[in-house]
């Protein structure tokens, strides 16, 4: 059908919409039949997704619905290699020239000759691009990172074999698709390891990161399962308000269990592998329910990535018996670079590199920290129509450099410290990493939802925060009303607040007083006074998707934050007195 509508060798198929049969589909007939497979965020205004089509030179674009359609009309005829719009998910509301429902679509490829598709398949080389992944570009325009049929299929059996994927001969896996599919990471999980070892691929709704994704696990309950870390926090979120109604011994019961969970799992973390008696009775009486209750009681294979997770989130699992193991890599190197494994795994390490895969610390300083690069087949050909981009990405000697920060332990784990370019350099000349003080601050402070440290240049540094609110169901925009936990934050501290905006009019006392304590108690900890955070504000609106301070995977989009917020960041050093 592709061929039918004029796809020529190297031009793009965009996608966009939201996990599918069809976007599988789709994306596998474009690659079949010579062209790139191009997934665009859903998210993405007319404009972005006008950029990424031109970028590719796309020839169809196949969109979920109405919704997505309108963003193509209103660009159309700044598309030139444009010849036809496919709509899958809703039946077309006005027919328009080039045009096609699903059905339609299939129906074009009945006439084509599979002699046609086989020559195409047969001219196809390993060593051509067939992918892009258009990186969400927190700076400037997205890249369009080009990946070869070899660097899929090979990453895809390798990062299987390596976390020990079932052939489906042997035993069936089955995993949930949800995260957005223009994303490497859920096109490695859902599309390519799933080909390769057979796995049973299960379609979220559409809504699944706003609320109904729980539901999804337990009718589902996969074998393997991804989450981003906001997944996994909004999950503590909720389990710890529904904590919070239960019966006084139900709850010593719980944190009873959490302890012993913590402390055996901490144990065999580090080579202990006795399971003492009192374990094996929590894992009866809370760890399996728990487990049931979420969905996750077939999983062996919890894992995170995309983004960094805090500690309290990894312990807060590892005491539920649910060890959560962190993965790293990057749209360049086809997805993953290093996996941790249940029986190597440690606190805050994104585990060891994949077999085949090797890691450089570049120019490491005295504690051993430096840049990571990576080298293996799975790295990427290199940037679409972007030279000089690909040459600052792949130094001379094919070393791909991350941007990250970080270092290797005396075991061969992985650690990143915090990226280059997101490094704090004040006034002073100090280096500062924001991510440690952002999450101390987090976790002092239970009401605080995000934290963004500042200090650029300046004397010393500043943090942006915003409380923790409950988010309409529907846009996912944050509302003005406190969560369940913040609520019961503001009764412990006797404030009668249930709204950010009535603690930020009347600068609630014993609010802001219990943050200024808990700012001070990680001040106490900081490792210079350069570290220490000397002015903070309290901003109406949590950061968001929708707000555009969050990326399509929930990292925080820095340089949009610090746009937006400029004046707030502009008064914190307009006074000239630094505060003592």
């Amino acid at each position: 059908s592709c061929l039918q509508l004029g796809l020529e060798r190297f031009h793009g198929v965009g996608i966009l919409g939201f996990n599918s049969a069809e976007w599988f589909i789709a994306d596998i007939g474009a690659i079949l039949a010579g062209g790139f497979a191009v997934g665009i965020y859903t998210t993405n205004s007319a404009e972005a997704c006008h950029y990424v089509a031109e970028n590719c030179s796309a020839n169809i674009m196949v969109v979920e619905n109405h919704k997505q359609l309108q963003k193509i009309l209103e660009v159309e005829d700044r598309l030139p290699h444009l010849k036809g719009i496919v709509q899958y998910g809703e039946e077309i509301k006005e027919k328009r020239p080039n045009l096609y429902s699903w059905r339609e679509f299939m129906e074009l490829g009945r006439d084509v000759p599979d002699s046609r598709l086989r020559e195409i398949i047969a001219c196809q080389k390993p060593n051509q691009c067939c992918t892009l992944i258009y990186t969400s570009g927190t700076t400037g325009q997205p890249k369009g990172t080009m990946l070869s049929h070899d660097n899929l299929t090979w990453t895809a059996a390798a990062a299987g074999r390596f976390i020990a994927l079932s052939d489906a001969h042997e035993r069936q896996e089955h995993v949930v698709s949800y995260l957005p599919l223009s994303h490497i990471a859920a096109q490695m999980c859902d599309i390519w390891a799933a080909m390769t070892f057979g796995v049973q691929v299960y379609f979220a709704q559409p809504d699944a990161l706003k609320g109904s994704l729980v539901e999804t696990l337990r009718e589902v309950r996969p074998t393997a399962f991804l989450g981003v870390p906001r997944v996994w926090e909004k999950m503590e979120e909720k389990m710890k308000s529904v904590g919070m109604k239960a019966s006084a011994l139900r709850r010593r019961v719980a944190s009873w269990a959490k302890e012993v969970g913590l402390q055996t799992n901490l144990k065999r973390m580090n080579g202990c592998s006795e399971m003492p008696v009192n374990f094996r009775l929590a894992r009866q009486l809370v760890y399996r329910k728990v487990r049931k209750a979420l969905g996750l009681d077939r999983c062996t294979k919890c894992y995170t990535g995309a983004a960094p997770i805090t500690r309290e989130t990894l312990e807060f699992f590892l005491s539920l018996n649910i060890p959560l193991l962190e993965l790293y890599g990057m749209s360049e190197s086809s997805g993953p670079h290093t996996i941790s494994l249940p029986h190597a795994f440690k606190l805050g390490s994104c585990g060891k590199e994949l077999t085949g895969c090797h890691t450089l610390i570049d120019k490491p300083d005295k504690d051993g920290i430096g840049e990571i690069c990576f080298s293996g087949r799975h790295i990427f050909m290199g940037y679409l129509n972007m030279e000089d981009k690909t040459k600052e990405a792949i130094d001379e000697d094919g070393w791909l450099h991350s941007g990250d920060l970080g270092k290797h332990d005396k075991d061969g784990f992985l650690f990143i410290t915090g990226r280059i370019k997101e490094l704090i350099i004040t006034a002073g000349g100090e280096n500062i990493p924001p991510v440690p003080i952002e999450d101390a601050v987090k976790n002092a402070v239970p009401i605080i939802s995000n934290a963004m440290l500042v200090g650029d240049k300046a004397k010393f540094l500043s943090m942006l925060l915003t409380l923790k609110c409950v988010v309409d169901a529907e846009t996912g925009e944050p509302g003005d009303d406190l969560a369940p936990e913040a609520l019961e934050f503001c009764q412990k501290l006797g404030s009668k607040a249930t709204k950010a905006s009535e603690i930020i009019s009347s600068k609630d006392k014993a609010v802001y007083a219990a943050i200024q304590k808990g700012i001070s108690a990680v001040n106490e900890g900081a490792v210079s006074n350069a570290q220490k955070v000397q002015k903070w504000v309290l901003l109406e609106k949590d950061f968001s998707l929708f707000g555009g301070e969050l990326g399509p995977t929930m990292k925080l989009r820095r340089p949009v934050v610090a746009q937006k917020y400029q004046s707030q960041i502009a008064q914190f050093y307009t006074d000239i007195e630094t505060p003592s």
